[in-house]
């Protein structure tokens, strides 16, 4: 796709104002700067599921392959982002969506800025623990905060952002499946490891029956180190389009659900260069849980700042870290068997006690 030309066609029109191709509607956020036909292009593949123009060094079209029936998170959040005003992302400019005769309409591509110099999360923050730096984590911890307040803020796309939980029987139930899950697809040495500790799993997640009421923001969903991106202006966070484990989930939740896949992505990175770059193990750990705990403190910090304190429920913390390592194993089974060294290492870190009873879990290995 990147190099026929199709691309550019696109980015000009939308930037001259004129229409889209034949039989596809799109929706605007932010005018995009001008564009000429003549511009340069280039791929730009950064994830394993679509792919991505770069036009102009300026604009960023990433194609959905395939396209995806609406509703998709993608186009309302940017549309809500836009309307509060929150601009520490990659800027939205529009949304290209098709409907063939009697056919769903399509989110066939995403159209954004381009962040000069930027670097994922999983190259940068790798950088940080090699080095032993901490002070990244502060930043992120403010970005997420932010990213909350502005969730939480109502807007014509959201117009009713904050809403009560009643219960928290419904993410535990969630929670206990995913850890169900994560011992069915997970076999071996690891597997027998989390059957032989699946009952101290499932107290570390327990607390969620215990939930009463609790705040539900719009949040990210799939908020980890590598949906930052460090650029020449700072850090953005990107990809609004949910955990790729979770289908089906009501996209309000409490904000602890992103902060917890936050600090452990953290976590994640440490094994990372434990594993990639020979970095010593005993001081990568550390070094994660200074960052977690900077990110965290910087995360209250600025929501109290911001008057958004009572966005989170911190009793939600340690039980939504349990299950998104649940989660992690899920995806390293589904998508990426070489990733579960990551989560794997969290939990061994986590629980280096005595083997529980087995459970009735065990039956799936």
């Amino acid at each position: 796709m990147a190099g026929d030309g199709t691309t550019v066609q696109l980015v000009h029109a939308l930037s001259a104002g004129g229409d889209p191709p034949e039989g596809h509607t799109v929706r605007r956020f932010h005018p995009l700067p001008a564009v000429e036909d003549t511009a340069t292009e280039r791929g730009f593949d950064v994830d394993q599921t679509n792919h991505s123009v770069v036009v102009d060094e300026r604009v960023v079209v990433k194609w959905l392959t395939p396209p995806l029936a609406l509703p998709q998170p993608a186009p309302e959040v940017f549309a809500h982002l836009t309307a509060v005003g929150f601009t520490a992302t990659a800027l939205p400019y529009a949304a290209l969506t098709s409907r063939s005769p009697g056919g769903p309409e399509m989110l066939v591509a995403l159209v954004t800025a381009y962040l000069p110099d930027a670097r994922d999360g999983w190259e940068w923050c790798l950088d940080e623990a090699v080095a032993g730096r901490t002070a990244f984590a502060a930043d992120l911890g403010r970005l997420a905060a932010d990213l909350h307040v502005a969730m939480a803020t109502p807007s014509p796309a959201f117009p009713g952002p904050v809403r009560t939980a009643g219960s928290g029987a419904g993410w535990a139930a969630r929670a206990e499946r995913a850890l169900g899950e994560a011992l069915a697809l997970t076999g071996g040495e690891d597997g027998a490891w989390l059957a032989g500790r699946v009952e101290t799993l499932s107290r570390a997640m327990e607390p969620l029956t215990r939930v009463s009421a609790t705040p539900l923001i719009r949040i990210h969903g799939d908020l980890h180190v590598g949906q930052t991106l460090r650029w020449r202006d700072g850090y953005a966070v990107i990809d609004f389009d949910g955990n790729p484990t979770v289908s089906g989930a009501d996209p309000f939740q409490p904000a602890a659900r992103d902060l917890a896949q936050l600090g452990t992505s953290i976590e994640h990175v440490a094994q990372v260069a434990i594993k990639r770059r020979e970095a010593d193990p005993d001081e990568t750990v550390r070094w994660a849980s200074a960052a977690r705990g900077m990110l965290l403190s910087a995360y209250r910090e600025r929501l109290a700042a911001r008057g958004g304190s009572a966005l989170l429920d911190e009793a939600l913390l340690g039980p939504f870290e349990i299950e998104q390592e649940c989660r992690e194993l899920i995806y390293a089974a589904r998508h990426l068997p070489r990733w579960r060294y990551a989560p794997m290492g969290v939990l061994r870190g986590r629980f280096p006690g005595a083997v529980t009873t087995p459970s009735p879990f065990e039956e799936n290995l």
